[in-house]
């Protein structure tokens, strides 16, 4: 009887080790997505901050300088809410959602850098804030955790949102 106990705890450790590693290599995959996002944005916008203080700036527009300390934080907490999202709601709607609204940032820096096109980032940036709130309202339903975690990001598109506008009415 005993020798049939031991066997059950090891069992249930070994279970609980690969569920944990398990785990753990989602929340790198995550990760590795929301690196990709900023890598393409990076791409896009490198060598931009001249071009940035070149353009006629509102005077509440941040320095340039500001923008990848901020990013470097939010993009943290994207891959937190998401890894959480998925270990408890797995993938259903708020996985989807997340992954979109990782899509339209991905797809903005190249818009409005790369491109120049800062009424086609605009409209992009639109998309991308409906999709964080639907993210938010979505992932809310399964952990108040990850939802809370996207707040940071969403007020900061906000912001991000109303500066592409000015930037866009300035420089047009």
């Amino acid at each position: 009887m005993e020798r049939n106990h031991f066997r059950v705890r090891q069992s249930a450790r070994s279970s609980e080790g690969s569920g944990g590693r398990r785990r753990w290599w989602a929340l790198i995959s995550f990760g590795a997505a929301v690196c990709c996002a900023a890598v393409v944005g990076g791409l896009a916008a490198r060598d931009s901050s001249a071009d940035y203080t070149d353009l006629e700036l509102p005077a509440w527009a941040p320095p340039a300088g500001v923008f990848g300390p901020v990013w470097t934080v939010l993009y943290a907490m994207i891959t937190a809410s998401g890894w959480l999202v998925w270990r408890r709601g797995g993938f259903g709607a708020a996985f989807w959602a997340w992954g979109a609204q990782l899509v339209l940032n991905a797809v903005w820096s190249p818009l409005f850098f790369g491109a120049g096109q800062y009424g086609l980032a605009f409209a992009n940036i639109v998309l991308l804030w409906s999709a964080i709130g639907g993210t938010v309202l979505l992932s809310g339903r399964i952990s108040r955790v990850a939802a809370t975690l996207l707040l940071p990001y969403w007020a900061w598109v906000s912001y991000a949102a109303l500066l592409n506008l000015a930037i866009w009415r300035l420089n047009a």
